[in-house]
């Protein structure tokens, strides 16, 4: 068990089974892009740890771009999403990957396709490494899931509490 704050988590996937889903996504990912070249956009800060890792496992070439969105204040999410840092890159005609940390309501995902869709992009893709099915009440397809997991509030690699735990290499649940 760890404390963050005033809150308690408990040890809830290992750094091996995220590395897992990391691999067979990239691999399904090599298979699609055989002959493109993507961009990778981050969405910060949660998904720097995603973005590296996948990074790695990924074998074809690719442009790498993050963004900045901001959705949620302590363990809630607040319903409304902010573009805080844009994209200086022309994406017209590209195929653009938004790789996630976590999806759950799916907020930020509508307000990404509203976003690229202005780009003009030739296939908006969403690949994420935790999924809340209970939670996303969304149209959208999510193209890549690494791991589905409960409507819980989780923690560490790149998820944080009010900034603290996005170092863990773990991930933690909030503990009840």
């Amino acid at each position: 068990m760890i404390q963050l704050h005033d809150k308690h988590f408990v040890p809830f996937i290992s750094s091996d089974e995220i590395d897992f889903a990391l691999k067979n996504m990239a691999k399904q990912m090599d298979d699609d892009f055989f002959e493109e070249v993507p961009v990778f956009i981050g969405v910060l800060n949660g998904s720097f740890m995603v973005m590296a890792d996948l990074m790695k496992h990924y074998r074809g070439m690719c442009e790498v771009n993050f963004i900045k969105m901001a959705s949620y204040e302590g363990t809630q999410s607040t319903n409304t999403v902010n573009e805080l840092i844009g994209l200086n890159t022309d994406l017209s005609g590209k195929t653009v990957v938004v790789v996630e940390d976590i999806v759950d309501t799916g907020n930020t995902v509508v307000a990404l396709k509203e976003l690229f869709k202005k780009q003009n992009v030739k296939h908006f893709k969403i690949a994420t490494l935790f999924f809340k099915p209970d939670a996303y009440k969304k149209d959208i397809k999510l193209d890549y899931v690494g791991i589905r997991i409960p409507d819980k509030f989780i923690v560490g690699y790149g998820l944080d509490y009010d900034g603290l735990g996005r170092n863990l290499t773990d991930v933690y649940q909030l503990s009840e």
